[in-house]
């Protein structure tokens, strides 16, 4: 068996070598393929161990190995295939005993182990109740089980007790008992079947179909660390591909253990279910379901974002950057058609929707942008809904005392127990627009007693306004500006440039005071917006191509 065919990742679905006259091992390069849901090598002349790379193979549903001469134990990696329906490991040279994670795999429903050199006791839990769907025939070492499987009594060699207490056993109430518990134990597998293959709570695109927890795990390569995008506080973000129709998604997986990570995952559910705008996540479909383990489990399905999120944007990693690829740079009309984004999906939540809806954690990293650029909110996990139009309070039993959001942008009144409001999400967007244009969050090191990003802007303006902005701005005014324009050209052209930059850095300032009723509200943001836009594509600065490039 040629290793450089059992590696290749185009066997993606089922690999059946059934009945052929192959020799020799089974090689470590068959765990390489982690999509494949079926493997039949049954009936063949290999020999060795199972190698353990076998366990890797997680999307496993079947997996026939018999009529074989492998030897040695069950490897222990087997544990990770939880998923697997039918194993079949009969007529080989197996020993040891009998692994007891075989016994909480809830989807296995077909286990032949017959034939070969296992000992020890037989398990009488999980796929061990069902004697009609497991054989162990062949294995003269086994013992205990159930009585179906006419095993003998297991002995232990410090007590004869056990033997004469197994011997006097009624056979009619061991009958009976057993009898209840194998319907019981059927009908809880009934219920676990259905609970696992009909998972999906809600579906929020008719265009993705319903996801199992299955389904999800195939996407994402076993929630791989290679696949993981972020963790925040309630959740680890994954970024996967839909096999049935190559859609590219992000999974967001509910850490349950979390205190909260429930009532976000409700949150979440009830703020996205009757919203629909561009700037906001699409969010494709919701799971909630159990794992393979029996555990409870809630994910939620969003569309990919190729361009990642603001925050990828605004503070790039060195150890991000890739080989030739360009670092991430903003030019002035991106930043302008991303506030212009955001300000609109706010308005949309704030004012157009038949429930008024908070977001409560704005931040760059809960701002997604798609392959052209445009933004989109995400993360709906602490939204509150407003109970009218004219009255800024929540309807939820809920306490909205204490810090809601995250420091640097969560506005002052929430941490003195004040009830979440409209303007609190206007002034996490003042602090994500300041950011947005001078480069610095609002937790950097800058801001020491008492000096605040706020703070910070407005003593500067409007004197300093080139001193406070994002360098990569300024790199842009002076490419634009260029060595060869006429002085008078000049002159005008900069003061443009910077007459944005003050309209800007007001605006932030403006959405980001102390006190909730100076604040800007995000309609009038939005037009002032749109004004600085005009007046930079006047100026001859656009939004496409390189950021840097000049338009003259």
């Amino acid at each position: 068996m040629p290793p450089q065919l059992i590696g290749l990742s185009s066997l993606a679905i089922i690999l059946n070598l059934s009945c052929n006259h192959m020799s020799g091992i089974l090689p470590t390069e068959v765990g390489k393929l982690k999509a494949l849901t079926a493997l039949d090598i049954s009936n063949n002349l290999l020999v060795g161990e199972i190698p353990s790379s076998l366990g890797d193979c997680i999307a496993l549903t079947s997996l026939r190995m018999g009529g074989n001469f492998f030897h040695g134990s069950i490897p222990q990696s087997f544990r990770w295939l939880g998923g697997i329906g039918e194993l079949d490991l009969s007529r080989n040279n197996l020993s040891g005993q009998i692994p007891a994670f075989l016994t909480v795999f809830h989807s296995l429903k077909l286990l032949n182990l017959s034939y070969n050199k296992f000992e020890g006791m037989l398990p009488c839990e999980g796929v061990f109740k069902n004697a009609t769907g497991t054989s162990i025939i062949g294995n003269n070492e086994l013992c205990g089980g159930l009585p179906e499987f006419h095993l003998p009594i297991c002995i232990s060699k410090s007590s004869k007790s056990i033997k004469i207490h197994m011997v006097i056993l009624s056979t009619s109430v061991i009958s009976g008992v057993l009898g209840l518990a194998l319907i019981l134990a059927f009908i809880y597998l009934c219920w676990l079947k259905k609970k696992v293959n009909g998972e999906v709570s809600c579906s929020m695109d008719n265009s993705c179909p319903n996801v199992s927890y299955g389904t999800l795990l195939k996407a994402t390569d076993g929630f791989s660390p290679v696949n993981l995008i972020g963790i925040g506080s309630f959740g680890s973000v994954y970024k996967g591909m839909l096999e049935e129709n190559q859609t590219a998604i992000v999974v967001k997986v509910l850490h349950l253990a979390h205190h909260g990570a429930l009532k976000s995952f409700i949150a979440e559910c009830d703020a996205i279910k009757n919203i629909k705008h561009r700037n906001l996540l699409k969010i494709l479909t919701v799971c909630s379901s159990i794992d393979y383990q029996g555990s409870d489990f809630k994910a939620l399905v969003y569309e990919f974002m190729d361009n990642g999120s603001l925050e990828e944007w605004l503070h790039p990693n060195a150890s991000s950057s890739h080989g030739n690829e360009l670092p991430k740079r903003l030019n002035f009309i991106q930043r302008i058609n991303i506030a212009i984004g955001v300000a609109s999906a706010l308005d949309y939540l704030h004012h157009q929707c038949h429930t008024p809806i908070v977001h409560c954690d704005l931040k760059p990293s809960n701002i997604l942008l798609d392959a052209e650029m445009v933004a989109h909110v995400g993360d709906f996990g602490l939204a509150k809904f407003l109970v009218g139009s004219s009255l800024d309070y929540i309807a939820n039993q809920m306490s909205s005392a204490g810090l809601r959001g995250t420091i640097g942008y969560a506005p002052p009144e929430y941490a003195m127990g004040c009830e979440v409001s409209r303007e609190g999400d206007v002034y996490s967007y003042g602090i994500l627009f300041l950011e947005m244009f001078t480069g610095l969050s609002p937790i950097d090191n800058t801001f020491r007693d008492n000096l605040t990003l706020h703070s910070y802007v407005a003593r500067a303006l409007p004197e300093q306004v080139l001193e406070i902005t994002d360098n990569i701005l300024l790199q842009e005014r002076k490419s634009h500006l260029g060595p060869y324009s006429p002085p008078h050209w000049l002159s005008k052209s900069d003061g443009i440039f910077q007459e944005c930059l003050l309209m800007v850095y007001n605006i932030g300032v403006a959405c980001s005071y102390e006190v909730p009723e100076r604040r800007m509200s995000i309609s009038g943001v939005a037009n002032k917006l749109h004004q600085i836009r005009e007046k930079l594509f006047a100026l001859g600065l656009h939004g496409q191509g390189a950021p840097l490039t000049t338009y003259i």
